[in-house]
C-alpha cells in the first residue's frame, strides 16, 4: 500500500473525504496487484474500478460545486476532465501493451501523486467554499 489517508487530506466534507478514501483504496489496489503478479484481468478490473470511481466522484463533487454555486467551477471541471482523460489513456495502454514498471511508476504519481496535490489545494477551497455557504444555510 503507497497511499495511506493521513488528515492532511481531509476536506472536513463527509461525501468528498469518503469518495477520496476509496479512490486512495483503488490506486493502492492497482499498485499492489501489480507487484503481486495479478492476473491481467484482476489488473483491468481494478483499472476499470478506478476509471468508474474516478468518474463518479468528479461528478458527485461537481454537483457539489454548482449546487453551492463554487465560483472557480469551470476551471476546476476542467483539471477534473485532463484527469479522467489521463486515467483512460493509462487503461489504453494497459489494454495494448499489458503492466510494466513504467505502468505502475505512472499511475501511482500521475494518479495518485496528483490526486493528493488536487485535495491539498483544489478541493481544500471547494471544501471551505461549501462550508461557508453551509454557515449562511
Amino acid at each position: 500500500m503507497v497511499f495511506i489517508w493521513n488528515n492532511d487530506w481531509a476536506t472536513g466534507h463527509p461525501l468528498i473525504d469518503e469518495q477520496h478514501k476509496q479512490l486512495f483504496a483503488a490506486i493502492n489496489a492497482f499498485l499492489d496487484t501489480g507487484t503481486q503478479g495479478a492476473s491481467t484481468d484482476r489488473m483491468l478490473e481494478t483499472l476499470n474500478f478506478l476509471n468508474d470511481y474516478t468518474i463518479k466522484h468528479f461528478f458527485d463533487e461537481e454537483q457539489l460545486q454548482k449546487k453551492f454555486q463554487y465560483p472557480d467551477y469551470p476551471r476546476h471541471r476542467e483539471i477534473h476532465e485532463a484527469l479522467k482523460a489521463n486515467v483512460r489513456a493509462l487503461m489504453s495502454i494497459f489494454i495494448r501493451h499489458g503492466t510494466s514498471l513504467q505502468l505502475t511508476s505512472r499511475v501511482k504519481t500521475e494518479v495518485g501523486d496528483w490526486l493528493v496535490a488536487h485535495i491539498k489545494s483544489e478541493d481544500q477551497r471547494v471544501a471551505a467554499h461549501i462550508r461557508s455557504k453551509e454557515l449562511v444555510h
